[in-house]
C-alpha cells in the first residue's frame, strides 16, 4: 500500500471504535489465545524479552499486562547529578528544539500550536513561550512506561479529547497538527528549573493513557476537556520514577521554559533513546 493510501485510510478509519475494540481485547483474559497473540506480537516486532522482568508470553494474563511489562531491576540506571535530566522513555526522537512564536515543529511543512497542545489556556502555555521541546515516539517494540526526567511536584493535569491518528513517523510527516489534534493528557510539574509539561499523546488502538496518581484516564462522552488541580497536594515524583504508561504505543512531548536546559548532544531527530540516559543538562 502506498504512503498516500495509508494516510487516506487513517482519515476514513473509525479510529475511536477500532481503539475501543482493541482496548477491550487487550484487557481480556483469554488464556492460551492471549498467549498466542503475545507470542505473535513478540515475533512480529522483534521484541527483546530478555530485558523484561517476566520474559515468557505465558507470564501475562492480558495483552496489556505484556505491553506495559516491567523491565528487570537495574536494567535502565538513572543518570545521577542534579544538573542532569534523565531520558523519560525508550523510543526515538521525532523532533526537538526551540518553541518559536508559540509554534512547535512537527515535520517538514508542519508545525502546531503550543497553546492548542496544552488545551487552549494561555496561563498554561505562557511559561513555555520561546521555550524548548522534545517529541519522542514509542514504537510497538518499546518499553511503554514513562518516567520523570527530573524531580517535580505535580501541579495540574489536563485531559484533552481528540482524534486518534497513528503517531508514527509517516503520519507525523503527513497529518497537519497531529499532536495537538490527537487525544492527550498534559501533566504540569514544578521543578528546580521551573515548570515542566509532560504531554502523553494518544493514538490509534492506544487502549488508554494511565498515570500513577489518577490511574486510567477515560474521555467523557460529551468530549469536554477535563482539569485536575493538585496545588494543595504534595504529589512529588523523583527523577526516574514512573509517572504513567501507554496501553499500546504512542508519543510524548516534553516542554521546558526558555534558557532552562540544553539537550544532550547525542540526541537529534531519529536518535534512539533509552530510559535513564542523559536527556539534557541544566543551563547555569
Amino acid at each position: 500500500m502506498s504512503d498516500k493510501l495509508k494516510i487516506i485510510g487513517q482519515y476514513l478509519l473509525p479510529k475511536h471504535l477500532v481503539t475501543l475494540l482493541a482496548g477491550k481485547l487487550a484487557n481480556a483474559k483469554m488464556g492460551k489465545f492471549t498467549t498466542f497473540l503475545i507470542t505473535k506480537f513478540i515475533k512480529q516486532f522483534k521484541i527483546d524479552m530478555s530485558e523484561a522482568k517476566y520474559s515468557e508470553a505465558a507470564d501475562f494474563e492480558t495483552f496489556n499486562d505484556f505491553f506495559t511489562r516491567e523491565l528487570k531491576a537495574g536494567l535502565r540506571p538513572i543518570i545521577e547529578g542534579d544538573n542532569n535530566l534523565a531520558t523519560p522513555v525508550d523510543g526515538c526522537v521525532s523532533q526537538q528544539g526551540d518553541i518559536k512564536a508559540g509554534r512547535i515543529f512537527q515535520a517538514k511543512g508542519h508545525d502546531f500550536s503550543l497553546r492548542e497542545l496544552l488545551g487552549g489556556r494561555d496561563d498554561v502555555a505562557a511559561p513555555f513561550d520561546d521555550g524548548i521541546f522534545s517529541t519522542v515516539y514509542l514504537a510497538p517494540k518499546d518499553y511503554h512506561r514513562i518516567h520523570m526526567p527530573i524531580t517535580g511536584k505535580l501541579e495540574q493535569m489536563i485531559f484533552i479529547p481528540g482524534d486518534l491518528f497513528s503517531v508514527n513517523p509517516l503520519t507525523a510527516q503527513n497529518v497537519p497538527n497531529l499532536f495537538a489534534r490527537n487525544e492527550r493528557a498534559v501533566a504540569i510539574f514544578s521543578t528546580a528549573i521551573g515548570p515542566m509539561a509532560m504531554v502523553l499523546v494518544g493514538a490509534t488502538i492506544v487502549g488508554s493513557i494511565e498515570t500513577v496518581w489518577e490511574g486510567t484516564l477515560t474521555p467523557q462522552k460529551n468530549k469536554e476537556i477535563q482539569y485536575w488541580d493538585y496545588q494543595d497536594q504534595e504529589i512529588i515524583l523523583q527523577k526516574g520514577a514512573e509517572m504513567g504508561r501507554f496501553k499500546l504505543g504512542s508519543t510524548i512531548v516534553a516542554l521546558f521554559p526558555k534558557d532552562s536546559i540544553k539537550f544532550s548532544d547525542a540526541l537529534a531527530p531519529s536518535s534512539v533513546t533509552r530510559l535513564g540516559e542523559l536527556f539534557a543538562t541544566v543551563k547555569s
